[in-house]
């Protein structure tokens, strides 16, 4: 194996021919990786013909640069195999390099000691004391592909990639890990600063404002219009204060904001400042509101007040959720309580409903707790149409032969993050024989950004088979937020 020939071929033409635009995935950037590899090799105790592969692959990793920036792993190893056989590697000796290669793709997952020490020295910059200045060539080059736009942005990213990140080997742990972690506290203390910072528009905050003062009217109505007369209950926060009015007669709306209190200086720590005042606000408003609007028994039929008081209620609550707000602390009872216990938000919040429920069939009568549940029902599904809209999310699953391609495009100009199962495609009628390997990409969208999705696909790869089902519930990861906390 000739190295230094190999050495000597390509990274002049790295050092002349990579575009200006890599400002991070350039020549320095591979003589860093080299030297990161063999730092490494030398405490895992790589040498020989070993260190020999390792020192090649670290040389070809980004080669594919040359050629494209997609997929570049693969190109790298097109090149790898191109080049390496007039320098005496052989057959097997490529393979291992190109296994090392493509475990610096992102998410990496080496299928080997190479591949381990070159995923860790590709990323040896995480735990480094110059990570700022390595960082900050890399967003010049995201910049400059369109990948990121502000350093906002690149501040969330930093924080999400390190903080979802490990070094496979246990020198680059010794060595990087507690370096990474100071840096990862550092970005995130930034990132809350910047969060902190946030200043929404004049027209926002009359648009969240407008919201929720309808919001608050469309309930107030519900409450004083439908239930309290006709003594239905609801669930949660509202459920428990109805709950409280019917049996010892205090006023509703001290008790909603009482009860609600508690829970907005808890939202305050776990969910954030924006978001606890504009709540405080919103439960202050409906108590006034009820404290002076009488009860007017719209209607005594029971099952329009389930249907209407509960659709009221629910629109009240859902506008005053589209604001960034909320009128019923029960979510954040479920959400601290979530952090205390395994169970899930929505059972936490079903026991929670079971036991309001309970209580008012044991008080007022079975029937009086079913049409209070139908209530609740018609308030959850209101709130559902109100504050998802035509933004429910929708999981869309992706095969293709061109998935590199539509993975490219799905993060880089959808913006969405994706999640990739390794599969086969083929198994045709009267060609089951004939497949072939293939990534099947998952990713999560609102039906809003559907035809966006499906129209990229088409552009990238016509044949693509694509599929979508509803999501009910959605959490984590890179999806849009419907309100800024």
């Amino acid at each position: 194996m000739q190295y230094e020939q190999a050495y000597s071929f390509l990274m002049p033409k790295l050092e002349k021919e990579l575009s200006s635009q890599f400002s991070y995935h350039n020549a320095d950037h591979t003589k860093y990786v080299i030297a990161a590899a063999e730092q490494l090799a030398k405490t895992e105790n790589i040498s020989g013909e070993e260190l020999v592969l390792l020192r090649t692959a670290a040389l070809f990793h980004d080669s594919g640069f040359l050629r494209q920036s997609t997929g570049h792993e693969e190109v790298s190893c097109r090149i790898a195999n191109e080049c390496l056989p007039g320098f005496g590697y052989s057959d097997k000796q490529i393979g291992l390099i190109c296994s090392a290669i493509m475990a610096t793709r992102l998410p990496q997952t080496p299928q080997d000691h190479l591949g381990e020490i070159l995923a860790d020295a590709d990323l040896f910059y995480l735990g480094k004391e110059k990570y700022s200045t390595t960082a900050a060539k890399l967003f010049k080059e995201f910049k400059v592909l369109g990948i990121l736009k502000t350093e906002d942005e690149w501040l969330q990213k930093q924080v999400q990639f390190l903080s979802a990140h490990h070094y496979f080997t246990k020198s680059a742990n010794e060595q990087l890990e507690e370096k990474k972690q100071e840096t990862l506290k550092e970005l995130r203390s930034k990132s809350e600063i910047a969060i902190s910072k946030f200043v929404s528009s004049p027209i926002e905050v009359i648009w969240d404002s407008f919201l929720i003062l309808c919001g608050v009217l469309i309930a107030g109505i519900a409450l004083k219009g439908f239930l309290v007369p006709n003594h239905f209950f609801d669930g949660g926060i509202t459920g428990i204060s109805l709950l409280v009015h019917e049996l010892y007669s205090f006023n509703l709306g001290v008790v909603i904001f009482l009860f609600n209190l508690p829970l907005i200086i808890i939202s305050f720590y776990s969910v954030g400042r924006r978001f606890a005042l504009r709540t405080l606000l919103s439960v202050l408003l409906l108590g006034i509101c009820l404290w002076l609007l009488p009860n007017f028994a719209l209607t005594a039929d029971k099952l329009l007040i389930c249907i209407f008081g509960g659709a009221f209620l629910g629109i009240g609550i859902g506008l005053i959720m589209r604001s960034g707000a909320a009128l019923d602390g029960i979510e954040v009872l479920a959400l601290y309580t979530l952090k205390k216990t395994s169970f899930t938000i929505t059972e936490i919040i079903l026991a929670i409903n079971i036991v309001i429920f309970s209580v008012a069939a044991l008080q007022f009568g079975i029937e009086t707790a079913l049409y209070s549940i139908l209530t609740y029902f018609t308030a959850t599904r209101s709130i559902d149409y109100v504050v998802e809209g035509l933004q429910a999310y929708t999981g869309v699953t992706i095969v293709s032969s061109k998935s590199e391609a539509i993975k490219y495009h799905l993060v880089n100009k959808l913006g969405r993050g994706i999640t990739v199962y390794k599969g086969e495609r083929g198994f045709l009628p009267g060609k089951y024989e004939i497949s072939t390997d293939c990534d099947i990409i998952f990713t999560v969208i609102t039906r809003l950004e559907m035809r966006k999705l499906k129209n990229l696909v088409h552009e990238v790869d016509p044949k693509a088979f694509v599929f979508a089902s509803t999501i009910k519930e959605a959490s984590g990861g890179v999806i849009k937020r419907r309100q800024s906390h």
